[in-house]
């Protein structure tokens, strides 16, 4: 499948407010994301959260694959300001949430429209770039919403110390109004000529299946979602529970932890588009991921620095696969190729699945550290998928 040559007089102003959009979002869709599983946990035990993550993303799996037929139907633009208004409902729940029913029904409809948007949001950047600019559009694309993830624990640990976890979902909620607004501005026109490919999903599944590349990042993707599900879930209940550290240390570590994303993903995009290709980071990446995991199994200890310079590491390693997924995927499919858009991101709830099975799992037998050493075994796999695609320089 090869990438349709765009017009290369794209829109600066329109592609920077999408950039700043990113930014938005992901500050809205952290806030949630760092407390939803002690959130959860004042409900229920670690297990039941777990199992609570795999119904929750089931759901979203099913949302995606029927994704591309409503955008087909109504356009991009439309869908984006329906999936927010959701979107801000899930937020206004669970910020009223004090039991576990409206709890559960809030996260479900929080982890299906946190997965639908950045849909929506896919295909608006991926409309305004063009092919030899891809890496350094979604790079920089990236950069805007890492620096929401890296703001996001700062402002948790503040939110928390202040309104616990009600407030930090009413300011996640309030960030939708700005966005929502933007959106309506920036967003009228710009996917309803599009001409979507009409497949179904059997045969996008075939296609990806028989195209190697495809296949490759497709299970590259799901490996690193897979490492974030065990970040974003098992990394805050390990050091919170486990380790005793309160939250005054854990925004601090979680904020600089993700400074990797916003000093490595723009130079790494620009190096694969001129220089290496994707192949070469994608595997550095991997090898920082392995190790790194295995040193969440080995430190028993609750020293401050040790585990910021680990939690570091690990995302040195995440945002070198990170960038390299991005920037291969986005240049070998295009705008039109909803159906492989819609694929690609079901990786994200498909390895929190995984995630939370192997973490039900290996809970039944071993305590919570042992689920970072089969992570790491799970994740030499990145390998071969890697060295099985085809570099694009």
């Amino acid at each position: 499948m090869s990438k349709i040559q765009k017009n290369n007089n794209k829109n600066p102003k329109r592609l920077t407010s999408f950039y700043f959009l990113g930014l938005l979002l992901a500050i809205s869709s952290a806030l949630p994301a760092y407390i939803q599983s002690n959130f959860l946990g004042q409900f229920m035990d670690i297990k039941t959260v777990s199992l609570f993550f795999i119904i929750a993303n089931v759901f979203s799996v099913a949302a995606i694959l029927l994704f591309p037929g409503l955008i087909k139907k109504l356009t991009n633009y439309f869908l984006t300001k329906i999936v927010l208004a959701l979107y801000l409902t899930s937020l206004l729940g669970l910020s009223l949430a004090t039991g576990p029913n409206l709890a559960l029904i809030s996260i479900i409809l929080f982890s299906i429209t946190s997965n639908l948007i950045w849909i929506n949001m896919d295909i608006s950047i991926e409309n305004l770039s063009t092919n030899e600019l891809t890496g350094k559009i979604r790079t920089i694309y990236f950069t805007f919403i890492n620096a929401g993830w890296i703001i996001s624990p700062f402002l948790t640990t503040y939110l928390i110390n202040r309104g616990e976890y009600t407030l930090s979902f009413l300011v996640a909620a309030f960030l939708i109004i700005p966005l929502f607004l933007i959106i309506i501005y920036q967003g009228r026109g710009t996917e309803d000529k599009i001409k979507y490919k009409k497949e179904s999903l059997l045969n996008t599944l075939k296609k990806m299946w028989k195209n190697k590349n495809l296949r490759g990042i497709f299970f590259i993707t799901f490996l690193l979602q897979l490492f974030y599900s065990s970040a974003v879930i098992y990394i805050p209940i390990y050091l919170f529970q486990n380790l005793s550290m309160g939250w005054d240390v854990l925004g601090i570590i979680f904020s600089v932890m993700l400074i990797p994303f916003i000093l490595i993903e723009i130079p790494a995009g620009i190096i694969a588009d001129k220089y290496l290709g994707e192949k070469e980071l994608l595997f550095a990446g991997f090898i920082i991921l392995i190790i790194t995991l295995l040193s969440f199994y080995y430190i028993r200890s609750s020293t401050m620095w040790l585990w910021l310079i680990v939690l570091f590491l690990s995302r040195v390693g995440a945002a070198l696969v990170e960038s390299m997924k991005e920037t291969y995927f986005f240049k070998i499919v295009d705008v039109e190729d909803v159906g492989c858009i819609n694929l690609f991101r079901a990786a994200l709830p498909l390895a929190y699945i995984a995630g939370a099975g192997v973490a039900i799992l290996t809970l039944s037998f071993f305590p919570l550290n042992y689920l970072f050493l089969f992570l790491a075994i799970i994740m030499l796999s990145g390998l071969g998928f890697t060295y099985s695609i085809k570099d694009t320089k």
